[in-house]
């Protein structure tokens, strides 16, 4: 049986904060520079618009940018997780940790931050740590449970 720490909520979360606070400050900036006749007038004495006219008039695209990386991001790594199953611990597709590598798991701040330490031996015979935080994954007690009983 494989048990599944998906990635957080924590996470996802704040990427939409980030794709909506990039949205914001480009209408934001974006009204600023080309609509607000008032602003207008305060920064362009003289006919001359001054740096932070020309920073609202320049600054959209590039917010609009950034939400735009921010989303494909998150599309990127919507699927990512932890898979715990009978032999050896998946990490994201990426890193597979067998069980009979892993040669110690620090609990100590699980309870009070949400983290542990893997520490085992990598492929290349060195002695390697792997942390992993319930800010990135989720049904990270179960993961934990599941690893202390397949290396006790």
């Amino acid at each position: 049986m494989a048990i599944e720490a998906p990635l957080s909520k924590f996470k996802k979360t704040n990427f939409k904060i980030y794709i909506l606070v990039c949205i914001i400050a480009a209408v934001w900036f974006g009204y600023d520079g080309y609509f607000s006749k008032k602003f207008r007038e305060e920064h362009t004495p003289d006919g001359i618009p001054d740096g932070t006219m020309v920073f609202n008039q320049k600054a959209p695209p590039f917010f609009i940018a950034g939400a735009v990386l921010f989303g494909a991001y998150l599309f990127a790594i919507r699927n990512k997780k932890i898979i715990a199953d009978e032999n050896e611990l998946n990490i994201a597709d990426k890193e597979r940790i067998p069980y009979d590598s892993i040669q110690k798991i620090d609990k100590t701040y699980f309870d009070q931050k949400r983290f542990f330490i893997v520490t085992y031996k990598g492929k290349d015979g060195n002695e390697a740590n792997r942390k992993l935080s319930s800010r990135k994954y989720d049904n990270l007690a179960a993961i934990l449970d599941h690893l202390v009983a397949k290396i006790s």
